[in-house]
Protein backbone atom coordinates (compact mmCIF):
# COMPACT_ATOMS: atom_id res chain seq x y z
CA UNK A 1 0.00 0.00 0.00
CA UNK A 2 0.82 3.72 0.08
CA UNK A 3 0.71 5.77 2.37
CA UNK A 4 -0.39 9.80 2.90
CA UNK A 5 3.23 10.67 2.31
CA UNK A 6 3.63 8.28 -1.10
CA UNK A 7 5.93 6.06 0.57
CA UNK A 8 4.77 2.25 -0.20
CA UNK A 9 4.37 0.41 2.76
CA UNK A 10 4.01 -3.30 3.14
CA UNK A 11 0.80 -4.96 4.91
CA UNK A 12 0.97 -5.68 8.23
CA UNK A 13 1.21 -9.20 9.63
CA UNK A 14 0.32 -11.76 12.27
CA UNK A 15 3.21 -13.63 13.00
CA UNK A 16 2.18 -16.38 15.04
CA UNK A 17 3.48 -20.13 16.36
CA UNK A 18 0.00 -21.02 17.08
CA UNK A 19 -1.72 -21.88 13.65
CA UNK A 20 -5.60 -22.24 15.13
CA UNK A 21 -5.16 -18.42 16.58
CA UNK A 22 -7.96 -16.34 15.81
CA UNK A 23 -6.75 -12.63 15.19
CA UNK A 24 -7.94 -9.60 13.77
CA UNK A 25 -6.33 -6.30 12.49
CA UNK A 26 -9.24 -3.75 11.81
CA UNK A 27 -8.63 -0.46 10.77
CA UNK A 28 -10.45 2.00 12.82
CA UNK A 29 -9.07 5.53 11.84
CA UNK A 30 -6.64 6.35 8.79
CA UNK A 31 -6.74 10.67 8.36
CA UNK A 32 -3.86 13.15 7.25
CA UNK A 33 -1.15 10.05 7.49
CA UNK A 34 -2.00 8.54 10.78
CA UNK A 35 -3.21 5.03 10.87
CA UNK A 36 -4.82 3.41 13.89
CA UNK A 37 -5.63 -0.21 14.05
CA UNK A 38 -7.29 -2.80 16.82
CA UNK A 39 -5.78 -5.89 16.91
CA UNK A 40 -7.42 -8.63 18.92
CA UNK A 41 -7.16 -12.28 19.92
CA UNK A 42 -10.50 -14.10 20.55
CA UNK A 43 -11.74 -17.72 20.88
CA UNK A 44 -9.32 -19.15 22.82
CA UNK A 45 -9.03 -21.27 25.44
CA UNK A 46 -7.19 -19.66 28.90
CA UNK A 47 -3.29 -20.87 28.04
CA UNK A 48 -0.11 -19.60 28.36
CA UNK A 49 0.02 -17.73 25.11
CA UNK A 50 2.77 -17.90 21.95
CA UNK A 51 4.44 -14.63 21.09
CA UNK A 52 2.70 -12.91 18.61
CA UNK A 53 3.96 -10.14 16.63
CA UNK A 54 2.89 -7.92 14.17
CA UNK A 55 5.01 -7.05 11.46
CA UNK A 56 5.81 -4.60 8.90
CA UNK A 57 8.40 -3.25 6.18
CA UNK A 58 9.19 0.22 5.08
CA UNK A 59 11.70 1.37 2.11
CA UNK A 60 14.68 2.81 3.82
CA UNK A 61 13.92 6.43 2.56
CA UNK A 62 15.42 9.72 4.42
CA UNK A 63 15.82 7.80 7.43
CA UNK A 64 18.96 8.98 9.28
CA UNK A 65 18.25 7.61 12.73
CA UNK A 66 15.85 5.53 15.13
CA UNK A 67 14.63 7.71 18.43
CA UNK A 68 13.48 5.33 21.37
CA UNK A 69 12.61 5.92 24.74
CA UNK A 70 16.47 5.83 26.26
CA UNK A 71 18.32 5.33 24.02
CA UNK A 72 20.84 8.21 24.83
CA UNK A 73 23.25 8.61 22.76
CA UNK A 74 22.85 6.10 20.41
CA UNK A 75 19.68 6.63 18.21
CA UNK A 76 21.76 5.59 14.89
CA UNK A 77 20.41 2.84 12.31
CA UNK A 78 20.36 -0.72 13.81
CA UNK A 79 20.82 -3.38 10.92
CA UNK A 80 18.92 -6.13 11.34
CA UNK A 81 21.76 -8.66 12.72
CA UNK A 82 22.88 -6.54 15.66
CA UNK A 83 21.65 -5.72 18.96
CA UNK A 84 19.06 -6.87 21.12
CA UNK A 85 15.04 -5.46 20.60
CA UNK A 86 13.64 -2.74 22.65
CA UNK A 87 11.92 -4.07 25.60
CA UNK A 88 8.79 -1.84 26.88
CA UNK A 89 6.30 -2.76 30.13
CA UNK A 90 5.14 -1.22 32.94
CA UNK A 91 7.83 0.04 34.35
CA UNK A 92 10.80 0.31 31.78
CA UNK A 93 10.29 2.64 28.66
CA UNK A 94 7.58 3.43 26.63
CA UNK A 95 6.07 1.36 23.63
CA UNK A 96 6.96 4.04 20.75
CA UNK A 97 9.94 3.99 18.02
CA UNK A 98 10.45 7.14 15.89
CA UNK A 99 12.10 6.65 12.44
CA UNK A 100 13.24 10.41 11.72
CA UNK A 101 14.97 11.99 8.50
CA UNK A 102 18.07 14.19 7.89
CA UNK A 103 15.96 17.14 7.93
CA UNK A 104 14.65 15.98 11.45
CA UNK A 105 11.14 15.21 10.31
CA UNK A 106 9.17 12.08 11.20
CA UNK A 107 9.90 9.39 8.96
CA UNK A 108 7.30 7.13 10.67
CA UNK A 109 6.24 6.78 14.09
CA UNK A 110 4.82 3.73 15.69
CA UNK A 111 3.26 3.12 18.85
CA UNK A 112 1.15 0.31 20.88
CA UNK A 113 -1.37 1.42 23.25
CA UNK A 114 -0.72 -1.70 25.35
CA UNK A 115 2.19 -0.01 28.18
CA UNK A 116 0.77 -2.51 31.10
CA UNK A 117 2.89 -5.97 29.75
CA UNK A 118 6.18 -6.64 27.91
CA UNK A 119 6.55 -6.10 24.76
CA UNK A 120 9.39 -6.18 22.29
CA UNK A 121 9.65 -3.37 19.73
CA UNK A 122 12.27 -2.76 16.87
CA UNK A 123 13.02 -1.04 13.35
CA UNK A 124 16.15 -2.48 11.88
CA UNK A 125 17.84 -2.18 8.42
CA UNK A 126 17.71 -5.00 6.40
CA UNK A 127 20.86 -4.81 4.22
CA UNK A 128 19.57 -7.06 1.20
CA UNK A 129 16.93 -4.50 0.30
CA UNK A 130 17.39 -1.32 2.41
CA UNK A 131 13.80 -1.67 4.07
CA UNK A 132 13.44 -1.13 8.28
CA UNK A 133 11.56 -3.93 9.46
CA UNK A 134 8.98 -2.98 12.39
CA UNK A 135 7.56 -5.06 14.78
CA UNK A 136 5.40 -5.48 17.32
CA UNK A 137 5.83 -8.91 19.51
CA UNK A 138 3.11 -9.41 22.18
CA UNK A 139 3.16 -12.22 25.46
CA UNK A 140 7.49 -12.72 24.94
CA UNK A 141 7.16 -12.91 28.15
CA UNK A 142 3.98 -14.88 29.65
CA UNK A 143 3.01 -14.43 33.04
CA UNK A 144 -0.36 -15.87 33.01
CA UNK A 145 -3.05 -17.41 30.94
CA UNK A 146 -4.79 -15.58 28.51
CA UNK A 147 -8.36 -16.43 26.37
CA UNK A 148 -8.14 -13.26 24.20
CA UNK A 149 -6.47 -10.00 24.26
CA UNK A 150 -6.55 -6.20 22.69
CA UNK A 151 -4.42 -3.63 21.54
CA UNK A 152 -4.46 -0.50 19.50
CA UNK A 153 -1.47 0.39 17.20
CA UNK A 154 -0.94 3.71 16.09
CA UNK A 155 1.02 4.78 12.74
CA UNK A 156 2.03 8.27 11.92
CA UNK A 157 3.52 8.96 8.47
CA UNK A 158 3.49 12.67 8.65
CA UNK A 159 6.00 15.00 7.44
CA UNK A 160 5.92 17.05 10.43
CA UNK A 161 8.94 17.45 13.04
CA UNK A 162 9.92 14.25 14.78
CA UNK A 163 9.34 16.29 18.06
CA UNK A 164 5.41 16.42 16.91
CA UNK A 165 4.79 13.18 15.91
CA UNK A 166 6.27 11.93 19.20
CA UNK A 167 4.08 14.43 21.56
CA UNK A 168 0.93 13.55 19.51
CA UNK A 169 1.75 9.83 21.03
CA UNK A 170 1.59 11.30 24.24
CA UNK A 171 -1.53 12.78 24.21
CA UNK A 172 -3.19 9.73 22.74
CA UNK A 173 -2.13 7.60 24.98
CA UNK A 174 -3.36 10.16 27.51
CA UNK A 175 -7.09 9.04 26.44
CA UNK A 176 -7.22 5.80 27.37
CA UNK A 177 -8.77 5.14 30.65
CA UNK A 178 -6.14 3.20 31.80
CA UNK A 179 -3.28 5.69 31.26
CA UNK A 180 -4.81 9.16 32.79
CA UNK A 181 -1.90 10.87 33.97
CA UNK A 182 -1.84 12.26 37.63
CA UNK A 183 -2.11 15.95 39.33
CA UNK A 184 1.05 17.68 38.44
CA UNK A 185 1.35 19.90 42.01
CA UNK A 186 2.55 23.30 41.85
CA UNK A 187 5.82 21.99 43.73
CA UNK A 188 6.59 19.49 41.04
CA UNK A 189 7.49 22.14 38.72
CA UNK A 190 9.76 23.88 41.07
CA UNK A 191 13.79 23.54 41.52
CA UNK A 192 15.13 21.09 44.29
CA UNK A 193 18.19 20.33 46.00
CA UNK A 194 19.02 16.57 46.39
CA UNK A 195 21.42 15.38 49.11
CA UNK A 196 22.56 12.25 47.09
CA UNK A 197 25.70 13.62 44.96
CA UNK A 198 27.51 15.43 47.84
CA UNK A 199 26.08 13.47 50.67
CA UNK A 200 25.93 10.31 49.77
CA UNK A 201 24.35 7.90 52.87
CA UNK A 202 26.75 10.32 55.26
CA UNK A 203 24.23 12.56 55.95
CA UNK A 204 24.93 14.96 58.50
CA UNK A 205 21.82 16.76 59.77
CA UNK A 206 23.26 19.94 60.84
CA UNK A 207 25.51 20.51 57.89
CA UNK A 208 22.07 19.80 55.58
CA UNK A 209 20.25 21.86 57.64
CA UNK A 210 22.30 24.74 56.59
CA UNK A 211 22.16 23.60 52.88
CA UNK A 212 18.87 23.76 53.03
CA UNK A 213 18.55 27.25 54.36
CA UNK A 214 20.77 28.30 51.29
CA UNK A 215 19.27 26.28 49.01
CA UNK A 216 15.87 27.94 49.44
CA UNK A 217 17.62 31.30 49.72
CA UNK A 218 18.91 30.98 46.18
CA UNK A 219 15.37 29.32 44.86
CA UNK A 220 15.08 25.71 45.37
CA UNK A 221 11.66 25.06 47.22
CA UNK A 222 12.38 21.58 47.94
CA UNK A 223 15.08 18.79 49.32
CA UNK A 224 15.23 15.40 48.29
CA UNK A 225 16.86 13.66 51.32
CA UNK A 226 18.34 10.53 49.48
CA UNK A 227 19.45 7.09 50.51
CA UNK A 228 21.37 7.11 53.90
CA UNK A 229 18.51 8.78 56.17
CA UNK A 230 17.07 5.21 57.25
CA UNK A 231 20.26 3.81 58.09
CA UNK A 232 23.72 4.50 59.55
CA UNK A 233 25.47 1.74 57.59
CA UNK A 234 27.39 3.83 54.70
CA UNK A 235 27.88 1.21 52.39
CA UNK A 236 26.44 1.92 49.51
CA UNK A 237 24.43 -1.36 49.79
CA UNK A 238 21.15 -2.25 50.50
CA UNK A 239 21.19 -4.84 53.18
CA UNK A 240 18.65 -2.41 55.82
CA UNK A 241 16.22 -1.65 53.64
CA UNK A 242 12.56 -2.75 53.92
CA UNK A 243 12.32 -1.88 57.68
CA UNK A 244 12.20 2.04 56.64
CA UNK A 245 12.79 3.15 59.97
CA UNK A 246 14.51 6.35 60.66
CA UNK A 247 17.75 5.09 62.26
CA UNK A 248 19.53 8.24 60.93
CA UNK A 249 17.09 11.09 61.77
CA UNK A 250 15.45 9.50 64.77
CA UNK A 251 13.11 12.41 65.28
CA UNK A 252 12.27 12.53 61.53
CA UNK A 253 8.99 14.35 62.38
CA UNK A 254 10.70 17.49 64.28
CA UNK A 255 13.80 17.52 61.51
CA UNK A 256 11.55 17.89 59.01
CA UNK A 257 9.89 20.44 60.94
CA UNK A 258 12.50 22.81 61.09
CA UNK A 259 13.34 22.37 57.41
CA UNK A 260 9.73 23.32 57.02
CA UNK A 261 10.58 26.82 58.94
CA UNK A 262 13.03 27.11 56.22
CA UNK A 263 10.39 27.09 53.90
CA UNK A 264 11.29 24.35 51.94
CA UNK A 265 9.64 21.10 51.67
CA UNK A 266 10.81 17.53 52.10
CA UNK A 267 10.53 14.49 50.43
CA UNK A 268 12.16 10.94 51.51
CA UNK A 269 13.76 8.13 49.17
CA UNK A 270 12.51 4.66 49.46
CA UNK A 271 13.91 1.74 47.15
CA UNK A 272 10.55 -0.08 47.17
CA UNK A 273 11.01 -3.13 45.53
CA UNK A 274 14.30 -3.79 48.17
CA UNK A 275 14.14 -5.62 51.34
CA UNK A 276 17.71 -6.47 52.66
CA UNK A 277 18.90 -9.56 54.58
CA UNK A 278 19.17 -7.64 57.84
CA UNK A 279 15.78 -6.22 57.54
CA UNK A 280 13.42 -7.25 60.21
CA UNK A 281 10.66 -6.91 57.28
CA UNK A 282 12.80 -10.28 55.16
CA UNK A 283 12.31 -12.47 58.01
CA UNK A 284 8.71 -11.49 57.86
CA UNK A 285 8.02 -11.63 54.23
CA UNK A 286 10.31 -14.69 54.17
CA UNK A 287 8.91 -16.72 50.74
CA UNK A 288 7.01 -13.70 49.10
CA UNK A 289 9.93 -12.22 46.88
CA UNK A 290 10.38 -11.88 42.94
CA UNK A 291 13.93 -13.19 43.68
CA UNK A 292 16.59 -13.29 46.44
CA UNK A 293 19.54 -13.59 43.53
CA UNK A 294 19.30 -10.02 43.18
CA UNK A 295 22.62 -8.60 43.15
CA UNK A 296 21.35 -6.05 45.78
CA UNK A 297 18.96 -7.31 47.90
CA UNK A 298 15.92 -9.93 48.21
CA UNK A 299 12.79 -8.19 45.91
CA UNK A 300 9.57 -8.24 47.29
CA UNK A 301 6.62 -10.23 45.41
CA UNK A 302 3.98 -7.37 44.95
CA UNK A 303 1.23 -10.08 43.81
CA UNK A 304 1.03 -10.66 47.22
CA UNK A 305 -2.07 -8.80 49.10
CA UNK A 306 0.08 -8.38 52.30
CA UNK A 307 2.96 -7.36 50.56
CA UNK A 308 1.36 -4.43 49.00
CA UNK A 309 -0.62 -3.33 52.08
CA UNK A 310 2.84 -2.91 53.84
CA UNK A 311 4.54 -1.17 51.19
CA UNK A 312 1.88 1.20 51.13
CA UNK A 313 1.12 1.49 55.09
CA UNK A 314 5.49 2.74 54.99
CA UNK A 315 4.29 5.41 52.50
CA UNK A 316 0.92 6.70 54.24
CA UNK A 317 2.63 6.23 57.89
CA UNK A 318 5.12 8.63 56.95
CA UNK A 319 3.10 10.91 55.28
CA UNK A 320 1.00 11.38 58.18
CA UNK A 321 3.20 10.80 60.89
CA UNK A 322 6.11 13.09 59.49
CA UNK A 323 4.27 15.67 57.36
CA UNK A 324 6.20 14.94 54.14
CA UNK A 325 5.53 16.38 51.13
CA UNK A 326 6.94 13.91 48.87
CA UNK A 327 8.59 10.50 47.86
CA UNK A 328 11.55 9.72 45.68
CA UNK A 329 10.09 6.21 44.59
CA UNK A 330 13.52 4.38 43.48
CA UNK A 331 14.04 1.07 41.73
CA UNK A 332 10.48 0.50 40.14
CA UNK A 333 12.08 -1.09 37.05
CA UNK A 334 13.30 -3.93 39.58
CA UNK A 335 9.77 -5.14 39.81
CA UNK A 336 9.93 -7.83 36.99
CA UNK A 337 10.20 -11.66 36.11
CA UNK A 338 13.53 -13.56 36.83
CA UNK A 339 14.58 -16.82 36.51
CA UNK A 340 13.86 -18.35 39.83
CA UNK A 341 10.17 -16.19 40.25
CA UNK A 342 7.08 -18.59 40.84
CA UNK A 343 4.55 -18.32 37.98
CA UNK A 344 0.55 -18.26 38.90
CA UNK A 345 -2.19 -17.72 41.54
CA UNK A 346 -0.43 -20.45 43.85
CA UNK A 347 0.33 -19.46 47.68
CA UNK A 348 -1.66 -16.89 48.23
CA UNK A 349 -0.63 -14.49 45.64
CA UNK A 350 -3.83 -12.88 44.33
CA UNK A 351 -2.29 -11.61 40.80
CA UNK A 352 -0.55 -13.71 38.37
CA UNK A 353 1.32 -11.33 36.09
CA UNK A 354 3.88 -9.00 38.08
CA UNK A 355 3.19 -6.15 35.67
CA UNK A 356 -0.26 -5.74 36.62
CA UNK A 357 0.30 -6.23 40.81
CA UNK A 358 2.65 -3.51 39.94
CA UNK A 359 -0.05 -1.22 38.76
CA UNK A 360 -2.57 -2.53 41.35
CA UNK A 361 0.84 -1.64 43.74
CA UNK A 362 1.45 2.03 42.38
CA UNK A 363 -2.57 3.00 41.99
CA UNK A 364 -3.46 2.33 45.69
CA UNK A 365 -0.10 4.24 46.47
CA UNK A 366 -0.90 6.94 45.01
CA UNK A 367 -4.50 6.61 45.82
CA UNK A 368 -3.97 6.66 49.57
CA UNK A 369 -0.75 9.28 49.36
CA UNK A 370 -3.43 11.78 47.43
CA UNK A 371 -6.29 11.25 50.03
CA UNK A 372 -3.83 12.50 52.96
CA UNK A 373 -2.14 15.14 51.12
CA UNK A 374 -3.49 15.91 47.40
CA UNK A 375 -0.21 17.86 46.39
CA UNK A 376 2.23 15.32 47.10
CA UNK A 377 4.91 14.84 44.77
CA UNK A 378 6.34 11.60 43.05
CA UNK A 379 9.16 11.19 41.67
CA UNK A 380 10.17 8.72 39.35
CA UNK A 381 13.48 8.34 37.53
CA UNK A 382 14.44 7.05 33.89
CA UNK A 383 13.63 3.92 32.84
CA UNK A 384 10.57 3.83 34.24
CA UNK A 385 8.78 7.03 32.90
CA UNK A 386 6.18 5.42 30.26
CA UNK A 387 2.28 6.37 29.90
CA UNK A 388 1.21 4.03 32.60
CA UNK A 389 3.80 5.05 35.25
CA UNK A 390 2.22 8.89 34.66
CA UNK A 391 -0.32 7.80 36.56
CA UNK A 392 0.92 7.69 39.81
CA UNK A 393 4.75 9.70 38.96
CA UNK A 394 3.96 13.27 38.06
CA UNK A 395 7.81 13.98 38.34
CA UNK A 396 9.94 11.71 36.16
CA UNK A 397 13.37 12.53 36.33
CA UNK A 398 16.24 11.71 33.99
CA UNK A 399 18.78 8.73 35.25
CA UNK A 400 21.54 9.14 36.95
CA UNK A 401 24.71 10.73 34.90
CA UNK A 402 26.63 12.96 37.14
CA UNK A 403 28.46 15.24 35.72
CA UNK A 404 27.82 14.37 32.60
CA UNK A 405 26.11 17.61 30.94
CA UNK A 406 25.31 16.13 27.37
CA UNK A 407 23.81 13.17 28.80
CA UNK A 408 21.66 14.81 31.48
CA UNK A 409 20.58 17.34 28.35
CA UNK A 410 19.65 14.37 26.00
CA UNK A 411 17.77 12.97 28.85
CA UNK A 412 15.34 15.63 29.57
CA UNK A 413 14.56 15.32 25.90
CA UNK A 414 13.38 12.72 25.48
CA UNK A 415 11.29 12.23 28.57
CA UNK A 416 9.78 15.55 27.88
CA UNK A 417 8.99 14.38 24.18
CA UNK A 418 6.47 11.73 25.55
CA UNK A 419 5.41 13.34 29.01
CA UNK A 420 3.34 16.37 28.42
CA UNK A 421 2.68 18.07 31.09
CA UNK A 422 4.18 15.73 34.19
CA UNK A 423 7.02 17.80 35.38
CA UNK A 424 10.72 16.45 33.74
CA UNK A 425 13.52 16.54 36.18
CA UNK A 426 17.23 16.93 35.29
CA UNK A 427 19.53 14.27 37.31
CA UNK A 428 21.31 16.00 40.12
CA UNK A 429 23.61 18.48 39.23
CA UNK A 430 27.08 18.05 40.52
CA UNK A 431 30.79 19.10 38.93
CA UNK A 432 34.28 19.34 40.42
CA UNK A 433 34.69 22.44 42.80
CA UNK A 434 37.62 23.65 41.36
CA UNK A 435 36.46 23.74 37.93
CA UNK A 436 35.88 27.28 36.34
CA UNK A 437 32.92 28.86 36.61
CA UNK A 438 31.72 28.70 33.16
CA UNK A 439 32.27 24.46 33.19
CA UNK A 440 30.41 24.27 36.20
CA UNK A 441 27.86 26.26 34.31
CA UNK A 442 27.37 23.98 31.88
CA UNK A 443 26.05 21.26 34.04
CA UNK A 444 23.13 23.96 34.80
CA UNK A 445 22.80 25.47 31.57
CA UNK A 446 22.18 22.32 29.92
CA UNK A 447 19.04 21.53 32.23
CA UNK A 448 17.31 24.59 31.93
CA UNK A 449 14.30 22.43 29.59
CA UNK A 450 13.40 20.67 32.32
CA UNK A 451 13.21 21.62 36.51
CA UNK A 452 16.55 21.46 37.98
CA UNK A 453 17.99 19.39 41.01
CA UNK A 454 20.83 20.79 42.52
CA UNK A 455 23.74 18.16 44.46
CA UNK A 456 26.72 20.48 45.40
CA UNK A 457 27.72 20.97 48.74
CA UNK A 458 26.68 24.68 49.06
CA UNK A 459 28.08 25.55 52.12
CA UNK A 460 32.00 24.61 50.38
CA UNK A 461 31.03 25.84 47.02
CA UNK A 462 32.97 28.98 45.48
CA UNK A 463 31.57 32.54 45.84
CA UNK A 464 31.87 32.82 41.56
CA UNK A 465 30.25 29.55 41.57
CA UNK A 466 27.30 30.21 44.34
CA UNK A 467 26.79 33.93 41.94
CA UNK A 468 26.47 31.49 38.81
CA UNK A 469 23.83 29.11 40.77
CA UNK A 470 21.84 32.50 41.80
CA UNK A 471 21.91 34.29 38.32
CA UNK A 472 20.47 30.78 36.55
CA UNK A 473 18.08 29.62 39.51
CA UNK A 474 16.85 32.91 39.10
CA UNK A 475 16.41 33.19 35.20
CA UNK A 476 14.84 29.80 35.47
CA UNK A 477 12.27 30.46 38.26
CA UNK A 478 11.07 33.93 36.35
CA UNK A 479 10.71 32.02 32.93
CA UNK A 480 9.41 28.84 34.10
CA UNK A 481 6.05 29.09 32.27
CA UNK A 482 7.60 29.59 29.15
CA UNK A 483 10.21 26.73 29.59
CA UNK A 484 7.61 24.40 31.08
CA UNK A 485 4.18 24.92 29.44
CA UNK A 486 5.99 26.54 25.73
CA UNK A 487 6.24 24.74 22.69
CA UNK A 488 9.41 22.38 23.22
CA UNK A 489 11.46 21.29 20.17
CA UNK A 490 14.70 19.54 19.93
CA UNK A 491 16.55 19.61 17.10
CA UNK A 492 19.11 17.34 15.49
CA UNK A 493 18.96 13.91 17.85
CA UNK A 494 21.80 12.31 16.19
CA UNK A 495 23.47 15.55 17.60
CA UNK A 496 22.18 15.00 20.67
CA UNK A 497 20.08 17.91 20.68
CA UNK A 498 22.73 20.77 20.10
CA UNK A 499 20.06 23.52 19.57
CA UNK A 500 16.95 23.45 22.00
CA UNK A 501 14.05 26.04 21.68
CA UNK A 502 10.64 26.79 23.75
CA UNK A 503 7.75 29.38 22.90
CA UNK A 504 4.78 30.22 24.45
CA UNK A 505 3.08 33.32 23.17
CA UNK A 506 5.50 35.93 22.20
CA UNK A 507 8.57 34.59 23.72
CA UNK A 508 11.13 32.36 22.71
CA UNK A 509 13.98 31.16 24.68
CA UNK A 510 16.69 29.16 22.67
CA UNK A 511 19.22 26.83 24.26
CA UNK A 512 22.58 26.25 21.79
CA UNK A 513 24.88 23.88 23.06
CA UNK A 514 27.60 23.34 20.37
CA UNK A 515 28.61 25.55 17.48
CA UNK A 516 25.24 26.21 15.40
CA UNK A 517 23.67 28.81 13.06
CA UNK A 518 20.31 29.56 14.79
CA UNK A 519 17.26 29.60 12.45
CA UNK A 520 15.37 32.88 13.71
CA UNK A 521 11.90 31.68 11.74
CA UNK A 522 9.43 34.20 13.79
CA UNK A 523 9.36 37.07 15.41
CA UNK A 524 8.31 37.22 19.05
CA UNK A 525 8.67 40.28 21.22
CA UNK A 526 11.56 38.30 24.08
CA UNK A 527 14.31 36.12 22.31
CA UNK A 528 16.31 34.39 24.64
CA UNK A 529 19.64 33.18 23.30
CA UNK A 530 21.20 31.26 25.96
CA UNK A 531 24.86 30.54 24.95
CA UNK A 532 25.37 26.90 26.29
CA UNK A 533 28.29 25.82 25.30
CA UNK A 534 31.97 27.16 25.54
CA UNK A 535 32.17 30.19 22.90
CA UNK A 536 31.60 33.79 23.20
CA UNK A 537 29.73 34.01 19.97
CA UNK A 538 26.24 33.58 18.41
CA UNK A 539 25.08 32.95 14.57
CA UNK A 540 22.10 33.27 14.02
CA UNK A 541 20.48 33.29 10.41
CA UNK A 542 16.83 35.45 10.40
CA UNK A 543 14.56 34.15 7.43
CA UNK A 544 12.77 37.65 7.33
CA UNK A 545 13.78 41.01 8.28
CA UNK A 546 12.31 41.11 12.54
CA UNK A 547 13.50 44.63 12.98
CA UNK A 548 15.70 46.19 15.62
CA UNK A 549 16.18 44.60 19.37
CA UNK A 550 17.29 45.86 22.64
CA UNK A 551 20.36 43.11 23.21
CA UNK A 552 21.12 43.13 27.03
CA UNK A 553 24.22 40.33 27.43
CA UNK A 554 25.33 38.47 30.75
CA UNK A 555 27.85 36.59 31.70
CA UNK A 556 27.19 33.12 33.04
CA UNK A 557 27.35 34.71 36.59
CA UNK A 558 24.82 36.84 35.80
CA UNK A 559 26.87 40.31 35.20
CA UNK A 560 25.73 42.69 32.95
CA UNK A 561 28.05 43.10 30.20
CA UNK A 562 26.67 45.33 27.55
CA UNK A 563 23.05 46.70 26.65
CA UNK A 564 22.73 47.47 22.56
CA UNK A 565 20.37 47.58 19.56
CA UNK A 566 20.86 44.66 17.20
CA UNK A 567 18.73 44.51 13.93
CA UNK A 568 17.44 41.34 13.20
CA UNK A 569 17.69 41.61 9.09
CA UNK A 570 17.08 38.70 7.13
CA UNK A 571 20.29 36.50 6.76
CA UNK A 572 23.32 36.02 9.03
CA UNK A 573 23.71 38.06 12.42
CA UNK A 574 26.45 37.70 14.67
CA UNK A 575 25.79 38.26 18.50
CA UNK A 576 28.35 38.53 20.88
CA UNK A 577 28.05 36.68 24.06
CA UNK A 578 30.55 35.13 26.51
CA UNK A 579 30.53 31.11 27.35
CA UNK A 580 27.46 29.88 29.10
CA UNK A 581 25.86 33.90 28.88
CA UNK A 582 23.10 34.94 27.67
CA UNK A 583 21.30 37.53 25.53
CA UNK A 584 17.77 38.78 26.35
CA UNK A 585 16.39 40.64 23.19
CA UNK A 586 13.57 42.56 23.59
CA UNK A 587 11.27 44.93 20.90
Amino acid sequence: MINTTGIPVSEIHVETAEADLKTSLTEVFHEEGIIIYDFEISGREASLPQPIALTWKIPSLNVKGVWKPTSDFAKRIQADWELEHMESRISIDAPVICLFGHDDSNVLTFACSEAIHKLEMNARLREEDNHFYCHITFFSEPEQTHSGFRAQLRLDYRTVHFSDSLKKVAKWWESFENMVPAHVPAIAKKPLYSTWYQFHQNLDLEVLRKECKMAYRLGYAAVIIDDGWQTTDSNRGYDYTGDWQPERIPDMAGYVGQLHQLGIKVALWYSVPFCGKKSKAYQRFKGKFLTEGHRWAPVFDPRYPEVRAYLISLYTHALKDWKLDGFKLDFIDDFRLYKDTPLGLENGRDYASINEAVDRLMTDVIEALRAINPEVFIEFRQKYIGPAMRKYGNMLRAFDCPGDATMNRVRIADIRLLCAKTAVHSDMITWHSDEPVEIAALQLVNTLFGVPQLSVMLQETKPDHLQMIAFYTKYWNAHAEVLLEGDFVPFKPLGNYPLQKVSKENHTIIGIHDTFVVPIDREAANIHLINAHIADEIVLNCTADFGVYTATIYDCMGNCLAEKSIDLSKGPVLVQVPPCGMAMLAK
